[in-house]
């Protein structure tokens, strides 16, 4: 196993974040969970799936919900309840193992993503388990069964939520994923909008046949490659065209944020991005519609990127964003990676695909237009 750096932990959660098409959690929220790890001196190690054995457990620590705006304030009635020290994440993982009655060997992360992913590491950290190399999503996702555990049908139960308020529910079966879902969305809507969850519990053998290899790899060479060039004092669009060039994306668009108007409804961020161009794209406009991440973008009216494909966005100075932390006038550099492969197949697509959120779009792969 690699042990992972200081260093190596921020790459990865920058990587994450752009990965994250926007949603994942804020990535402030991510470095300030990790920051207790570094001052405790904890230490992260990264485990290869062949250092999984076939018969131990691994679950997968998350935050599920609409993460608030940055300066959003706590509703009235959520200040009276007691307030949990540590992130419900860990508070679902460690009853989930309580519900098996054994410790589980490592955790895996849910999805990539500035706040979700961190959810992971600090679990790990904080309960001295490894982090596997691999993910269910390959880049964050809006709902629960928009991974690859659904395509490879591995049950989401038993799974565990707990609230910031240290509520815990052990739920022992769900219809399906979906019902699962939308279980999980309704305590979430009564929990200030986030809860922690902990699910897919299986055996090692299981989740090498389910899983994205590398993913945690990828993530963090983004983020080296987004640090390295921040560093030499490139601009944000410089940063995007060098991620692409390194990882076989595409550039798709400069503009400044026009307006950006989104609501929380049903447990999810909704909204658009409109951007006016600059520059190269003078006299051009952008649109971006997201359901917590970015799910489909129209350039100059025509549609130009969609799910599975990742909308990635970085602003003047190179720093990923997430919705709905948007201002009016903010630059906004836009690109695109392609989607894990499994999410191109039919059986990806019809989870994860256009078709799902209402699109009356076939799904072409960026690099094919």
């Amino acid at each position: 196993m690699k042990t992972l750096t200081k260093q190596n932990i921020i790459d990865i959660l920058y990587g994450c974040t752009v990965l994250g098409t926007g949603g994942g959690g804020n990535l402030e929220e991510g470095l300030a969970m990790m920051e207790q790890d570094f001052q405790e001196g904890r230490q992260l190690r990264l485990a290869d799936l062949d250092e999984l054995p076939d018969d131990a457990y691994i679950a997968t620590p998350y935050g599920c919900g609409a993460p608030p705006a940055l300066d959003a304030e706590e509703d009235e009635k959520y200040k009276r309840l007691p307030h949990l020290d540590y992130p419900a994440s860990i508070l679902a993982f460690r009853s989930l193992e309580e519900h098996f009655g054994e410790k589980f060997f490592a955790v895996s992360s849910t999805e990539l993503g500035g706040a979700n992913t961190a959810e992971a590491l600090h679990t790990a950290c904080q309960l001295d388990l490894p982090l596997m190399d691999a993910d269910p999503a390959g880049r964050s996702v809006p709902e629960l069964q928009h991974s690859t555990y659904f395509v490879k049908n591995k049950p989401i139960t038993p799974m565990a939520v707990a609230t910031d308020y240290g509520d815990v529910v052990i739920l022992k079966d769900a219809v399906d994923d979906f019902r699962a879902e939308e279980i999980t969305r309704a305590i979430a809507v009564v929990s200030n909008s986030m809860v922690g969850v902990a699910d897919h519990p299986m055996k090692g053998k299981d989740y090498k046949e389910s899983i994205i290899p590398g993913a945690i790899s990828y993530a963090m060479k983004i983020g080296e490659i987004l640090r390295e060039e921040r560093e030499a004092g490139r601009s944000g669009e410089a940063v995007a065209k060098a991620i692409t060039e390194a990882m076989d994306g595409k550039f798709l668009f400069k503009g400044s944020v026009e307006k950006t108007p989104w609501e929380q409804r049903d447990g999810f961020n909704y909204g658009e991005i409109y951007l006016s161009g600059k520059d190269d794209y003078d006299g051009e406009a952008y649109k971006i519609c997201f359901k917590n991440e970015n799910i489909i973008s129209y350039k100059n009216d025509e549609v130009d990127v969609v799910v599975p494909d990742l909308i990635c966005m970085v602003d003047q100075d190179g720093k990923p964003l997430t919705t709905p932390n948007f201002e009016e006038g903010m630059e906004l550099n836009i690109f695109a990676l392609p989607a894990p492969e499994i999410w191109t197949t039919e059986a990806g697509l019809a989870c994860f695909g256009p078709k799902h959120f209402g699109l009356e779009v076939p799904y072409i792969p960026f690099s094919e237009k």
